[in-house]
């Protein structure tokens, strides 16, 4: 069972205050953008993404996450250890495998929440080959629940920061689809190429160009990431427990641009 998001919170700024070694956040309960890989993928899309997003979301809201994400492969047994994935391309993947498929579905019977980010989608969100096979795929883990859309009303654009519309590297599409089954969101899609936005490399310079708003797209882009997580982190909290006191004072000092 999750945290609810004003434990988490209330948590994240205790341990903020309390001596701990350089090592920083440890990995238990942290947030761990780990990458999943099926079929002959050896990397996400955007490598350096996972990492840049822990940063900012230790830098952002103090909860804790992995510097040094997972990596794991969609047959591993591993695969249940944690509650989230980021699933990410630009080429058509192979059909999941029977053990592909059987460790998927046991991750979402625990609760696990995975994105599905397209990092090869067109100006306008057009889906690429992966989109589309990745979309098949999880029609074949999923098939009792179609994908709905998700608008700014949902509590993914608010579980931090509050959010107009979805963007990535893309402006794409204002919306996410997801997969809900029972109230809970056990997919998200993204038409955006949200890793695009987040990826930085080692010289500190940001990897891929930003269309077709720039550096506030990306700002967009880095505070949805960051809702994600949170939403990860906490995601069985009550709507009304994302307006808590402490995330609107601390809202208003970071002003949705």
């Amino acid at each position: 069972m999750r945290i609810p998001l004003v434990l988490v919170t209330l948590l994240a700024a205790l341990w903020a205050l309390a001596p701990h070694p350089a090592r920083a956040f440890g990995d238990q309960g942290a947030f761990d953008p780990r990458v999943l890989l099926t079929g002959t993928q050896v990397s996400a899309a955007r490598p350096t993404a996972p990492m840049r997003w822990s940063w900012e979301l230790i830098q952002r809201t103090s909860a804790p996450a992995r510097l040094r994400p997972t990596v794991l492969r969609g047959d591993e047994p591993s695969l249940v250890d944690d509650l989230f994935l980021y699933w990410s391309g630009t080429e058509a993947v192979a059909p999941l495998t029977g053990a592909e498929l059987g460790r998927l579905r046991r991750f979402f019977a625990l609760g696990g929440l995975l994105l599905v980010d397209d990092a090869g989608v067109g100006p306008e969100g057009q889906p690429s080959a992966f989109g589309r096979s990745a979309r098949a795929e999880v029609a074949r883990l999923i098939p009792d629940a179609a994908p709905i859309v998700l608008g700014p009303e949902h509590v993914v654009f608010r579980s931090f920061y509050l959010l107009r519309r979805a963007e990535g590297r893309v402006a794409g599409p204002k919306t996410l689809d997801a997969v809900v089954r029972g109230g809970a969101v056990l997919v998200l899609f993204s038409s955006h190429d949200l890793g695009g936005a987040l990826a930085r490399g080692p010289s500190g310079a940001w990897e891929w160009p930003v269309i077709p708003g720039g550096d506030t797209q990306r700002e967009r882009a880095i505070r949805l990431a960051v809702n994600i997580a949170m939403y990860a982190l906490c995601s069985n909290y009550k709507d009304d427990q994302v307006h808590a006191p402490f995330l609107m004072r601390r809202r208003a000092l970071l002003p949705v641009p």
